[in-house]
């Protein structure tokens, strides 16, 4: 049983991930199980270019940074933990006791985020009656959303990046991803506000 299970090896998807595998020392979220599905066949990374992100070299490739930013959460935070080579089909149940079905295994969680791609091709059954045309997308390109209030979808599911309703733009998927992960720390800490910080006095 994770904790929470987040889909999606992209921006958001490793945003959150990265927020909340920061937070181990902190006595609400030591012990949490966490696990991210980087199924990242479709990701519009890559053939992405970076010139205009805070933060990420100019001249970054977008196949690069799939790479990259998987292995330094890897290496920061081995206890999340990774699963490749498998993509979600259906999620069913609800909170906190989800089945995530892919096509080799079934997982349970708690929570659940959904950060893969605005594709109109999404087709994972149990969210289907939340899909909505993008509200920000150009309408001829066919993108959607999961209808959400502030990333939550419904109790223990929320949604980061486009698929949220947000712009394809690398600093705000980071960002959306990074708001969700400290909403469920908040959640952990029994709805005190919560983030998570390195200090170099710390």
């Amino acid at each position: 049983m994770f904790d929470v299970l987040i889909i999606g090896g992209g921006v958001s998807g490793v945003s959150c991930a990265l927020v909340l595998g920061s937070a181990y020392k902190k006595a609400f979220a030591a012990d949490k199980e966490i696990g991210l599905i980087a199924h990242q066949k479709t990701s519009s990374l890559q053939e992405a270019l970076f010139n205009n992100a805070y933060g990420i070299s100019p001249g970054t490739l977008g196949s690069d940074l799939l790479h990259t930013s998987l292995q330094s959460l890897s290496q920061l935070y081995p206890h999340v933990r990774q699963i490749t080579g498998e993509k979600v089909l259906k999620i069913e149940g609800e909170y906190p006791n989800f089945r995530i079905h892919t096509n080799k295994e079934v997982y349970t969680s708690k929570n659940v985020v959904i950060a893969i791609g605005y594709s109109n091709t999404f087709a994972i059954e149990g969210l289907m009656q939340f899909v909505k045309p993008h509200p920000k997308a150009v309408a001829q390109k066919q993108r959607i959303y999961l209808e959400n209030n502030d990333h939550k979808v419904a109790d223990g599911i929320y949604v980061a990046g486009t698929l949220a309703g947000w712009r394809s733009q690398l600093s705000i998927a980071a960002g959306s991803g990074a708001a969700v992960a400290t909403d469920i720390l908040t959640l952990w800490n029994g709805g005190i506000d919560s983030q998570s910080h390195d200090s170099i006095n710390k």
